[in-house]
């Protein structure tokens, strides 16, 4: 790159390459483990930016915040301070599959991380565009700027979402530029396909926004919120009691039939559009395509924030024209009159084969250089500050000299999320879900302090304040195991059973027991008095910890089990070529993924049981 009045900037340990949901995390988890950092952002009004739906949760995705806050993260924490509305997803399903899931208001969100940051010691925030990592003998050095600034650093985080020569697409309409209206970063990718990166092309969406003064509501059914949920923030109070409505209507033929009739003009059909799009997110075109014999599809109306009528229409993201968009969305119950005030687009860009990632989220061929978010290839918000909070607390170790924070399948979603980028890659966005998660029974979202707040304390990043509050749910929750745990005599406890479908017991029962047999905690708790004084969250994790005592009995033996594997360790400079009975397709796997473990090793596509056995044996004969 030949930039003329180039300059130098000393005095930053780290330097994190975009302000998005995983360069925040990123950049907050380094400066406050006392590292020097510098964040820079293409611009800083998107820093936070909610450029997609305005909420954080959802199912996985509620787990995922729990478990960043857990860490000490910041997600949680302003999610809870600009909530508009919030709810428990799946509500009425087992304990392992609900997801709290906050409608937040989109500005102030922005705000409210921004201040965050501007606040916090160790840390400053530039306007600017990264164009070039800088590297040194395999070590990462710091990074150059468009203006030609060289900026020294030890430790680098690229978390540059979806900027990487991004396009926004709709219909014929193409233009180079990021997620609303922003610019986008147009020299960087380059740089990294020089440094070794596998680079390709993946595609997202968003939905128009409309004026809400011209929406129907009175055609379409009414959600509420729930005042009773608690946050995601360990540290916050309760949930707003007043809360915003967002509302349900529905598409219907004629919305199919308008779409259909201009597929020729999708650029998703048209093959302008050449990224992979997301899965599990697909826009309505892609929807009516896919799903033919669906009458109809669900259409979520929620605010976008407070001070404006802009609403976004959630289920309905589109690339079409916009005079096709027009139509389409009026065939819509209580939208008959509406008026689109954004339009919905595509929007292309790059992003790397995390196969060429480490646990840590470090980069294979240069020390110092970290990933996260959708540069990964994930989608989410909550996938991006997950990885960039996992990032900068492993950039931080490394600068302190301490050994790196790699989460197992078995101790935490994000976990999940990190192992099956790294091991088994993705060939489209990533999206967590519940049912990639195999010890989801253990990991749910009441627990996740339990799990992680003593990571994130001796990691340096979880403070006083909150791990004061975790030693203090521990003995809570012991108080109300032991309670829960005593014995009721026959006497007093018989009549209480037979009400309940019970014969008379022979011995005493324990309140444990009436759990098990189905009885409502609510109700034992009326009848004999007990947990007295105890929190709503710390009766509710000591319930389901009951309930679910063989099921999670099972399920920790499986993990035992599976930690027998990843603690056998993989030599990291073996030749798979060179090992007898390894087939041909696992050895080039195994050569390109460099797994830790026989454990990883095993969850690698391509790789299977008898592949596994030739490197036991092969293991064993080193010894």
């Amino acid at each position: 790159m030949d930039v003329t009045n180039r300059f130098t900037t000393t005095g930053y340990d780290a330097v994190v390459v975009g302000a998005g949901h995983a360069g925040c995390e990123a950049a907050l988890a380094l400066a406050r483990t006392g590292i020097q950092t510098l964040l820079l952002s293409l611009n800083l009004d998107s820093i936070a930016f909610m450029a997609c739906n305005p909420s954080v949760g959802g199912t996985a995705k509620g787990h995922l915040v729990r478990e960043i806050d857990a860490l000490g993260g910041e997600m949680g924490r302003n999610a809870d301070k600009t909530a508009l509305q919030m709810r428990m997803l799946n509500a009425g399903k087992g304990a392992a599959v609900q997801s709290l899931r906050s409608q937040a208001d989109k500005h102030a969100y922005h705000a409210q991380m921004k201040r965050t940051l501007e606040n916090t010691e160790n840390l400053t925030i530039r306007q600017s565009e990264a164009a070039e990592v800088l590297v040194q003998g395999g070590r990462v050095c710091g990074v150059r700027t468009t203006y030609g600034e060289e900026i020294a650093a030890r430790a680098v985080v690229l978390a540059t979402g979806v900027y990487l020569n991004g396009a926004v697409i709709a219909g014929e309409f193409r233009q180079s530029s990021g997620p609303n209206g922003f610019a986008p970063a147009t020299q960087l990718t380059q740089n990294l396909i020089g440094l070794g990166f596998s680079v390709r092309r993946f595609k997202t969406g968003t939905p128009a926004r409309v004026d809400g003064r011209t929406i129907d509501y009175s055609k379409c059914q009414i959600q509420e919120g729930d005042p009773t949920v608690y946050p995601f923030s360990y540290l916050s109070g309760d949930v707003p009691q007043k809360q915003t409505p967002c509302y349900l209507t529905y598409t219907n033929e004629r919305t199919h039939a308008i779409i259909r009739a201009n597929l020729h003009r999708s650029p998703l059909f048209s093959g302008m559009i050449k990224g992979t799009g997301p899965r599990y997110c697909p826009s309505i075109e892609d929807k009516v395509v896919r799903f033919a014999d669906k009458e109809r599809h669900q259409i979520f109306l929620e605010p976008e924030c407070a001070d404006s009528n802009e609403v976004y229409v959630q289920g309905m993201s589109s690339s079409l024209p916009h005079d096709v968009q027009r139509e389409m969305y009026r065939t819509v119950p209580g939208l008959e009159n509406v008026r689109i005030m954004r339009y919905a687009y595509a929007i292309e860009y790059d992003c790397i084969d995390t196969l060429d990632v480490l646990p840590t989220l470090e980069y294979k061929r240069v020390k110092g250089l970290y990933t996260a978010g959708q540069i990964n290839g994930t989608s989410g918000y909550e996938e991006a500050a997950a990885q960039g909070l996992i990032a900068g607390l492993n950039a931080s170790l490394q600068l302190r000299g301490r050994p790196p924070l790699v989460l197992t399948r078995d101790e935490a979603y994000i976990g999940v999320l990190i192992d099956d980028l790294v091991t088994k890659g993705t060939n489209e966005p990533y999206r967590m879900m519940t049912s990639r998660a195999e010890y989801r029974i253990c990991l749910r979202q009441d627990n996740a302090d339990l799990r992680l707040t003593q990571k994130g304390y001796d990691a340096g990043l979880v403070t006083e304040e909150r791990y004061a509050r975790f030693l203090k749910r521990k003995e809570a929750l012991a108080r109300i195991a032991e309670e829960l745990n005593g014995r009721v005599p026959p006497a007093r406890c018989s009549a209480f059973l037979r009400a309940h479908g019970f014969s008379d017991p022979q011995g005493g029962v324990s309140y444990a027991d009436m759990l098990r047999r189905g009885i409502p905690a609510a109700e034992i708790e009326a009848e004999f008095g007990i947990l007295a004084g105890e929190s709503r969250a710390n009766k509710e994790t000591a319930v389901i910890d009951v309930q679910y005592e063989g099921y999670l009995r099972r399920s920790l033996e499986q993990i035992e089990k599976s930690k027998k594997l990843e603690e056998r360790k993989l030599p990291p400079d073996i030749d798979y070529e060179q090992i007898g009975g390894l087939r041909l397709e696992a050895r080039q796997k195994l050569n390109k993924i460099r797994p830790e473990n026989l454990g990883q090793a095993g969850r690698i596509s391509g790789v299977n049981p008898a592949d596994i056995a030739v490197l036991m044996v092969y293991l064993a004969t080193k010894k």
